[in-house]
């Protein structure tokens, strides 16, 4: 019995400092960030601040899910960044049933959504849509289910009173769709936003929305978890300063869009732009 004592009391100890150790992961130099894989400027902007954090010693984890996975995660404070979020429109709703996530910074300013054609098709408003069903075959090619763009053009179709059926499945194929359609001077309609490197390889043109269902010009912000900002005071400062303007996200998204290896492309860019960073950072 008294061997059997002696071994207990070295487990509990080993079990309760790993536990204590889980506990305290918050405030250790692992930081996870949520990423929805696909989202171009979301994918290269998470994985220039891994690059960033990694050469200040922080051990980043990208966790790849959906916007309300990643949202609902930060609010069980599971993950604790996401710099993902559209607002005033695309995601308002979204990170509504999550008020107590904190704002931390923004990280681009001049973001848009909404229906997108190819330059050559000759028309300029959704209201044209109706007029060219056929050259359309009656689709909007959009991207996943459950995306804020999505729920978007679901409103622009009853709104505009559209006879086109949204066709749903990931914004690889969406693109991949599109470019096919180009190659063959066919007519198609996507749903869009930018930033992204396809406005920069593909002439392309947002049609006009009068009723407003796509909102205007929209920022894209950095999310975290309640306690980060406690946890992280200086990553709270970093993210507050991190910020893009038109032509450095441009330069990411194109080196992003032709990379195999983002992280080793992430990377280069962050050598490159020694400057931008050290201002992020807060260096002289």
């Amino acid at each position: 019995m008294k061997q059997l004592k002696y071994l207990f009391f070295p487990i509990l100890m080993i079990a309760l400092a790993a536990l204590n150790s889980c506990g305290n992961i918050k405030n250790s130099k692992y930081i996870t960030i949520g990423m929805v894989d696909g989202w171009a400027e979301d994918v290269a902007m998470t994985h220039v601040a891994k690059a960033i954090l990694d050469q200040q010693g922080y051990h980043v984890i990208i966790q790849k899910a959906s916007t309300d996975m990643i949202l609902a995660s930060m609010n069980n404070e599971d993950t604790d960044l996401f710099m993902g979020v559209w607002l005033p429109y695309t995601h308002a709703k979204k990170l509504a049933k999550f008020p107590g996530l904190i704002h931390i910074g923004t990280n681009y300013d001049n973001g848009r959504i909404g229906l997108v054609v190819p330059e050559y098709v000759p028309i300029k408003s959704i209201e044209d849509l109706n007029q060219h069903q056929e050259q359309f075959s009656h689709r909007i090619i959009g991207i996943e289910k459950g995306a804020g763009l999505t729920t978007g053009t679901d409103k622009a179709i009853i709104d505009y009173k559209l006879d086109y059926k949204q066709i749903n499945s990931s914004t690889i194929a969406m693109i991949t769709e599109l470019q096919n359609a180009i190659q063959r001077k066919q007519w198609i309609v996507v749903t869009g936003w930018q930033p992204h490197w396809m406005f920069g390889k593909m002439k392309l043109k947002f049609l006009d929305d009068p009723k407003k269902i796509f909102g205007e010009a929209e920022q894209i912000k950095t999310y975290a978890r309640k306690s980060f900002g406690t946890d992280h005071p200086e990553l709270a400062a970093f993210f507050s300063k991190l910020h893009f303007d038109d032509e450095t996200m441009s330069d990411l998204l194109i080196q992003m869009e032709h990379s195999k290896n983002k992280e080793a492309t992430a990377q280069k860019w962050v050598e490159e732009h020694t400057e931008l960073v050290n201002t992020w950072l807060d260096k002289k």
